[in-house]
């Protein structure tokens, strides 16, 4: 069957049941462009319990978390109005702001950069001894990176076609990185000490002439060891048992680390290959919402997936919140794309194939004539990309005539126009603006950048109304956190062993 006859099929309800949601992460910065050491605010409320804001890996690390939208201007409205407050909190205690790029600002030594704090809890603790643990087995700064993940649904679709989307994502995920990478400098701070094939640009800024995204490269959320797995992406079962292995499998590197260390505080959650199921890295994940206490594996395996989270989306820096509208829609219309083609089972030589062109994407994907492996073949970057946009057409198509509008294929026709004019995508325009504007300087451009972003966020319509709800937001945080504490009757470490059972993983 064919594209154009799967698409057909689709009834309208089923493409109007789409639904999204934005996780978005940004470092708080200082005014200079140095990482903010300040605790997170109070007044934003509890990270271990607030719905909409809470910490990743570093104390200074906010993300921010929108419901789930069936629209993708109520989407960019919530994640504007959590951004409004964020900034509004900020400006009353200081000037701290939010940093608008994924590659770091101004780093401390690795060891000063502060973990993310929860409470006295034994799951807040749990949050924490994990990010310690990544912080010995990657180091602190890999941590400090930050991107926007992007959750889709559809209505009446089950496991097996969700892994199809899955496989496929993963086969093009390189156009999105083309398309929105706009990471190819970083402060100099984040390599010191580090081996890397960066250039110089100026003293504030080491960058890779035709990069589009350094947060995707070698230099990026990456790992050796995780780079041993090969998981399968060809059913639910396959990518499960491969995620279970490395759950209960004791890797000797880490085993060296130790759980503790001598003066019996940890290092980590466990020795294993991964500590829990968040810390396995890829483009894609399928998802899948927990109930209390309950393993994401076990949900998956139980209940099968609910949802897809794109991780790949770096934050724009020349959009306040990170994201604009028209780029939800392509995401839209890709997912579809992904979802309606043909996807055929991956190969362990298909994967480590993936990988390849994912690096090379990452750093030279704007370079003329560079080319990418497809089925054992040599392909044009830039002629597949336009292959894949082409498809899209009557994606966007049918899906402006199911929502009534032009929204869909104006965002197609944007990114087509983008792709044919590599000197307009965004990573391209970063570079521009920071040799014209910023005498070279990475953290120059993304400092005015930030300070931009902060002021027009400040400047929007603010009302009473909104700040009591998202006071409130705070205050029941607050309540849940202190309710989570009196709660626990264990001590941490029956906590932790009682958490990590290897049945746990698996559906009763």
């Amino acid at each position: 069957m064919t594209l154009a006859d799967r698409l057909h099929r689709l009834p309208k309800a089923q493409l109007l049941g789409m639904r999204r949601g934005v996780e978005k992460e940004s470092l708080r910065s200082q005014p200079s462009g140095a990482l903010a050491l300040t605790p997170h605010p109070a007044a934003l409320g509890a990270p271990l319990t607030h719905p909409r804001i809470t910490t990743d890996y570093c104390e200074s690390q906010l993300e921010l978390i929108t419901g789930v939208h069936g629209s993708v201007p109520d989407c960019l409205a919530e994640l504007t109005r959590i951004h409004q407050f964020v900034y509004r909190t900020l400006a009353a205690a200081g000037a701290e702001m939010l940093w608008v790029g994924s590659m770091p600002c101004g780093l401390p030594a690795d060891e000063t950069i502060p973990l993310g704090v929860y409470g006295s809890s034994n799951l807040a603790r749990a949050k924490s001894v994990y990010r310690m643990g990544l912080g010995h087995r990657y180091g602190r700064r890999m941590q400090t990176i930050s991107g926007i993940h992007y959750n889709w649904s559809m209505p009446g679709l089950d496991n097996d076609q969700h892994f199809a989307l899955i496989r496929n994502f993963r086969r093009h995920a390189f156009v999105l990185l083309t398309l929105f990478g706009a990471s190819p400098a970083v402060c100099p701070s984040f390599v010191a000490g580090r081996p890397h094939e960066l250039q110089t640009m100026g003293e504030h800024a080491r960058y890779l002439p035709h990069a589009t995204s350094l947060r995707m490269g070698r230099l990026g959320y990456q790992s050796e060891a995780q780079a041993e797995l090969a998981v399968s992406f060809n059913s639910l079962e396959s990518y499960a048992d491969t995620l279970h292995e490395a759950l209960v499998r004791p890797y000797p590197a880490y085993e060296k680390i130790g759980l503790r260390n001598l003066g019996g505080e940890y290092n980590q959650l466990a020795t294993t290959l991964l500590q829990i199921e968040n810390e396995f890295y890829g483009t894609i994940r399928p998802k899948r919402v927990i109930r209390v206490g309950e393993r994401p594996l076990h949900a998956l395996r139980e209940r099968g997936v609910e949802y897809i989270e794109v991780r790949c989306m770096d934050l724009d820096p020349f959009e306040p919140v990170g994201i604009n509208g028209a780029t939800m829609r392509l995401l839209d219309v890709f997912l579809l794309h992904c979802l309606l083609c043909d996807s055929p089972p991956d190969t362990p030589e298909e994967i480590a194939e993936l990988g390849r062109n994912q690096h090379r994407t990452a750093s030279h994907g704007r370079e003329p004539g560079l080319k990418l492996e497809c089925g054992g073949q040599e392909v044009l970057l830039m002629d597949w990309a336009a292959e894949l946009l082409a498809d899209c057409v009557p994606i966007a198509t049918t899906l402006d005539a199911a929502h009534g509008g032009l929204d869909y294929a104006q965002a197609l026709a944007a990114a087509r126009a983008s792709l044919a004019a590599p000197q307009t995508l965004p990573s391209a325009r970063v570079l521009d603006a920071m040799r014209q504007d910023f005498e070279g300087s990475y953290t120059g451009f993304i400092r005015a950048q930030s300070a931009q972003a902060r002021n027009q966020l400040l400047e929007l319509p603010w009302s009473e109304a909104a700040q009591a709800e998202f006071e409130a937001l705070a205050r029941e945080s607050e309540q849940k956190r202190k309710a989570i504490e009196a709660a626990d009757d264990v001590d941490f470490e029956t906590f932790r062993v009682n958490y990590l059972a290897a049945d746990r993983l698996s559906p009763a």
